[in-house]
């Protein structure tokens, strides 16, 4: 009993937790629990009778063993006929029921408003670029690995990939949604209640594809605007000498070919935009908790951590390298 209850306790624990689509915290993902529930009954049903069935036939061969060639018995012939005609209407029904439930329940959850907030995702390898849209260009801004939405209104996800094809899945919000290069798709993105849930590229994307992960912070309707509206902000200068000499670092050497960061001269387009990286939980789409000893870990051989990944190992000394961390980690 003991080890049954192990056993049990150890399938159930997939079925919570911050990625799980059996722990649904949104109309959308309650209905592809449901919808997942209402297979997994059906077709265990279906198995217990196949399996009742055999084990009926299979006594029933044990006690007559030396039954008579089945053109000597037409009625048990008919029957057979009748039973096997039927199970296999059955089947077809089964099947049709299943194609038409996964159909209605998938087509509620794909559709979006114009009228919500609009986020453009674009599938990087191996990292997510999010970009908050607005009428007013001036409300623009980049963050990257992390979306901060408002609790109970949903949000539009406008999905693009730059390279390959990617796969964008919250399980605990939403269905999933491929991300295609050169082609917009959309789903809307809308949580429930407060929390911190977890993405993942559901899409072989290439060698870091298991590495590539998203956050999702659904907060209260005030604490969501004074975030967006710090994101808008420009970076400040750093007033301490070492942050001073970690932003020069910065701009001057190969992180400003690739990252940008806003008030800076740095602009580049390839990498993460890094304005406000000192408030993100993750570093490298999720790899790392955000703390100074993991950013200087990465810093120093990020193709330790990320083979393949586009992020060069930059030659810098352990001062200039703890400038640079100092820099970055207060961007806040």
């Amino acid at each position: 009993m003991k080890a049954l209850a192990l056993l049990a306790a150890l399938l159930l624990a997939g079925c919570s937790g911050w990625q799980s689509a059996l722990d649904p915290h949104s109309s959308e993902a309650a209905q592809l629990a449901g919808l997942f529930w209402f297979f997994t009954a059906v077709c265990a049903l279906i198995w217990i009778a196949v399996v009742i069935a055999l084990a009926m036939v299979l006594l029933r061969r044990r006690r007559t063993p030396n039954d008579a060639p089945e053109e000597e018995h037409p009625m048990a012939a008919r029957r057979k006929t009748t039973i096997v005609t039927g199970l296999a209407l059955s089947t077809a029904l089964v099947l049709l029921i299943f194609g038409l439930t996964s159909f209605y329940a998938t087509r509620g959850i794909t559709w979006y408003d114009t009228q919500t907030i609009t986020l453009k995702v674009t599938g990087q390898q191996w990292w997510w670029q999010v970009e908050y849209q607005n009428q007013d260009a001036s409300q623009d801004f980049i963050t990257a690995n992390e979306i901060h939405i408002p609790v109970g209104k949903p949000v539009t996800l406008e999905l693009d990939a730059m390279d390959v094809i990617h796969s964008f899945w919250v399980p605990s919000l939403m269905g999933k949604k491929d991300l295609i290069p050169g082609r917009k798709n959309f789903i809307t993105l809308k949580a429930d209640e407060p929390g911190l849930y977890r993405g993942q590229c559901a899409e072989f994307c290439g060698l870091e594809h298991a590495k590539m992960a998203i956050l999702v912070f659904a907060e209260p309707q005030d604490k969501f605007e004074a975030w967006r509206r710090h994101q808008i902000e420009a970076a400040k200068t750093p007033g301490a000498p070492e942050r001073l000499h970690g932003m020069d670092i910065f701009v001057h050497r190969q992180c400003a070919s690739c990252h940008s960061i806003s008030g800076t001269d740095a602009g580049g387009q390839t990498a993460p935009d890094l304005t406000h990286f000192g408030g993100r939980a993750t570093i490298a789409a999720g790899l790392f908790h955000n703390t100074p000893d993991n950013l200087d870990r990465w810093l120093a051989n990020p193709q330790q951590f990320k083979p393949g990944s586009n992020m060069p190992q930059v030659p810098l000394s352990r001062e200039d390298r703890a400038a640079l961390v100092a820099y970055l980690e207060g961007l806040t």
